[in-house]
């Protein structure tokens, strides 16, 4: 019934018969003794949350401390694994000094969650300066052993920017390239998008504060196409657009392994990526709420709170 041996069911049943159930308990094996106290332990974790590492240096190593707490560079290792530090790593982060914050949140987080019905939701941005590289040398193919390798120099052979919009229902993106990012071409890029998108369902449009998304112009297109709606992210919160989601993936997959001689290679090369893109388009879903955010935001507020700052 268990998937045990007769044997070793017959052992623990007669160690339960001889000691009840204290013997089914696993005996004492001797072993080599601690040789790092506890106390030495809680010493050398609360030396490393100090932060206030040796001379010349940034941050501890686990040389560093071992050398300072007199154990070894295994020792510190696995205590540090064990409390889940890591004083090499340093996250980064920006908070926003929106005065609409929370209310900007709510608004386009609502529109992830709970979209409006016989309405399309899309998310639009610009990745300017996107350059047209290539290296100064060829570069060696992967073999066995050995990764792809290539010059760390390179050519620039111009730049292009990128305007992109994201269906957050389907994943499809639509594209366009320009020599510049201006409130002109990005009234084109509208013009664009009104063109290829259903003309009997509500659009509303997730977009950053650029000064190019409220121009006298843009708010007169607004006027001209009452189906349109803009919604704002707060100053500073580019993670709340998906659509950086899908530049992530089109810089990593595409362009930082890619070469260029001049700008309608790269032109091509993105508008083939999207194209295969849209082939099989994969949304990005958007999981946390808007509570659930600004729960996470209040506790790192606490945590600079907490340190004096």
């Amino acid at each position: 019934m268990v998937g045990c041996h007769d044997a070793t069911v017959a052992k623990w049943r007669k160690r339960f018969i001889d000691s009840g159930l204290i013997g089914l308990s696993d005996e004492y094996r001797p072993g080599r003794p601690r040789t790092v106290t506890d106390n030495k332990v809680e010493e050398t974790i609360v030396a490393t949350l100090d932060q206030n590492p040796p001379d010349a240096a940034s941050h501890w190593s686990t040389r560093t401390m071992a050398a300072t707490a007199g154990l070894s560079q295994s020792t510190i290792s696995r205590m540090w694994r064990t409390f889940g530090l890591k004083p090499h790593r340093v996250d980064s982060f920006k908070l926003s000094t929106d005065p609409h914050f929370v209310d900007k949140v709510h608004d386009i987080v609502g529109l992830y969650l709970n979209p409006p019905e016989r309405a399309i939701v899309i998310c639009v941005d610009e990745k300017p300066g996107i350059q047209a590289l290539n290296r100064t040398q060829l570069a060696f193919p992967m073999l066995p052993g050995s990764p792809t390798t290539r010059t760390h120099d390179y050519t620039r052979n111009g730049t292009i920017d990128l305007f992109a919009a994201l269906n957050v229902g389907t994943g499809e993106v639509i594209v366009q390239t320009e020599k510049r990012h201006r409130a002109k071409e990005f009234k084109k890029f509208l013009n664009q998008l009104a063109d290829e998108l259903p003309d009997d369902v509500d659009i509303h449009v997730i977009l950053d504060n650029a000064s190019t998304h409220k121009t006298e112009a843009i708010k007169k297109w607004l006027q001209k196409h009452p189906r349109w709606e803009f919604h704002f992210t707060p100053t500073s919160s580019s993670w709340l657009n998906l659509v950086e989601r899908w530049f992530s993936e089109l810089t990593t997959k595409k362009l930082q392994r890619s070469t260029h001689n001049n700008i309608n290679q790269l032109i091509n090369d993105i508008i083939i990526w999207a194209d295969t893109w849209n082939e099989n388009p994969r949304p990005y879903i958007w999981h946390k709420t808007a509570n659930e955010i600004l729960q996470s935001l209040g506790r790192l507020l606490n945590r600079f709170k907490d340190s004096g700052h």
